[in-house]
């Protein structure tokens, strides 16, 4: 039987990171952090005003022209430190990040790992960095292409990977040579506070780095400050296409990620054991609350009855509950507004006569806690002009929706407004190529449920998953991050 878990630590009333001081804001409007699992309060988060951001934003402005000009290899220094920092608070982060999201202890341990492995791979920023050039481009001149930081820059960040996401943009940000505001999720505001303490602490210097909590108020002022050179974002496609219309039209760099529709493709030549063992981390990992998530299942051909069947008994297996006890497989949803909006679509479901055939609705009593608690569901006979292989429902809600070829399920997911991720399982060469060669999606995998990029390579997507033209990670966002000038030379 399970039992309510102790009340956890209370961060307290947090505060915003401004020219290297932690300083509240400036209306002393406050917000309530709940863990969602057991609803109690563990923080309360500033509700910062367009002052708060000016103040912010005016920090990172005067802190630029001296981190610019500090050489690459110096700022490389500064994330070795906080790198080490981080692994040293490994298992403190991953404890904050269950606590505010909900996931489990064992997905917050991986979303920190991910998290420290885009410092690693900013470190080589002198690397990265690097410029390009070449002697007598004509005869006595030289020509060389240079990278520059362009200023500061705004970070706006959701609630699924509080820690990581925003990960995927600031430590390259810094290690260019720019300056950073970061806004978190107010839904989520604990571990990036934490991140600024241990930044504070690796000697980042002031103005560098700047914190400001806050809801919409705040993230508006970031996209309208004429001072921000760019904004990096993730979240849900209506927001997404907001942000980035909103941004872009004063003239800044935007990169927005949005939502998903996932799609996971079986074929009857996948060994279905270990094909379901790694779907079910795609499916229901994290809750299904991440833009990766397989949240469509294709089974091709005779491949439905096995896979429906394994898939069911696999997700009846397993355990809801809070996070931070190590045998519980899945924990709630971050808020009781997203509970609802998820049972609202299992209705939208069975109002569309799709045949729910593994119903965990029920998951609060069984976790006997308080909490946000949906557990896996899973939906057969789904049609894919239905509401619920359409929208991103951002749950533990699986859809089988049967294609009869692989030409089927191309078509598809091809169809789908989004673009994120896709996976095929199957022991085919041929399939897995033409797979991967015509599917229209940033992020492929083969028998791999989760597609999701290591820190050296973008993290792409396309249609309605993202906004612009630069993704986060790898190289691709040193681009995004610097400005290139070419300078022709000749000395007479």
């Amino acid at each position: 039987m399970a039992v309510l878990p102790p009340v956890q630590e209370h961060y307290g009333h947090l505060q915003n990171f401004i020219g290297g001081k932690f300083v509240p804001p400036q209306d002393g409007r406050y917000l309530a952090v709940e863990d969602p699992a057991t609803v109690q309060t563990i923080a309360h988060v500033p509700l910062s005003s367009r002052a708060d951001v000016q103040r912010a934003v005016q920090a990172a402005k005067e802190a630029f022209p001296a981190w610019r000009e500090t050489p690459p290899l110096e700022r490389a220094r500064y994330l070795f430190k906080l790198k080490d920092l981080m692994e040293e608070h490994f298992e403190e982060l991953a404890r904050i990040i269950t606590q505010e999201n909900g996931k489990t202890i064992a997905d917050s341990r991986g979303e920190v790992r991910r998290a420290i492995e885009n410092v690693e791979v900013a470190s080589g920023i002198p690397s990265l960095m690097m410029g390009y050039g070449l002697e007598d481009v004509a005869r006595g001149i030289d020509e060389d292409c240079v990278r520059q930081p362009l200023g500061v820059f705004g970070v706006i960040g959701p609630f699924n990977f509080p820690l990581m996401v925003p990960l995927w943009f600031i430590p390259y940000a810094i290690a260019c040579g720019n300056t950073v505001v970061v806004k978190p999720s107010e839904q989520v505001p604990i571990s990036q506070t934490r991140f600024a303490e241990l930044a504070q602490a690796a000697g980042l210097p002031p103005g560098v780095l700047n914190v400001v909590h806050g809801a919409k108020e705040t993230a508006e002022a970031l996209l309208e400050d004429p001072d921000i050179q760019g904004i990096s974002f993730v979240g849900s496609t209506p927001v997404a296409r907001y942000v980035y219309a909103r941004a872009s039209a004063t003239g800044k760099r935007v990169q927005c990620g949005g939502g998903a529709k996932n799609f996971l493709v079986v074929m009857p030549d996948a060994p279905m054991d270990p094909t379901v063992d790694n779907m079910m981390g795609s499916i229901f990992g994290a809750a299904g609350q991440r833009c990766l998530a397989g949240s469509v299942v294709v089974p091709v051909g005779e491949a439905h009855a096995p896979l429906r069947e394994r898939l069911v008994e696999a997700a009846s297996s397993l355990r809801v509950g809070y996070g931070l006890d190590e045998s519980v497989h899945m924990g709630p949803l971050v808020s009781q507004r997203h509970m609802q909006r998820v049972l609202g679509h299992i209705d939208q479901g069975l109002r569309e006569e799709a045949l729910l055939v593994l119903d965990r609705r029920s998951a609060r009593q069984q976790a006997q806690l308080p909490g946000y608690f949906v557990g896996p569901c899973i939906f057969d006979r789904v049609q894919p002009t239905m509401t619920i292989a359409r929208e991103e429902i951002f749950g533990p809600v699986a859809s089988i929706v049967t294609a009869s070829s692989l030409e089927q399920a191309i078509q598809y997911i091809n169809a789908s407004p989004y673009g994120n991720a896709a996976s095929i399982f199957t022991s085919s060469g041929r399939a897995a190529r033409e797979f991967k060669y015509r599917v229209r999606c940033g992020n492929i995998g083969i028998n791999v449920g989760v597609a999701a990029p290591m820190a050296f390579f973008p993290f792409a997507g396309m249609k309605d998953s993202f906004f612009g033209t630069l993704h986060p990670q790898g190289r691709e966002v040193i681009d995004f991050f610097t400005d290139r000038k070419v300078v022709i030379s000749r000395w007479f």
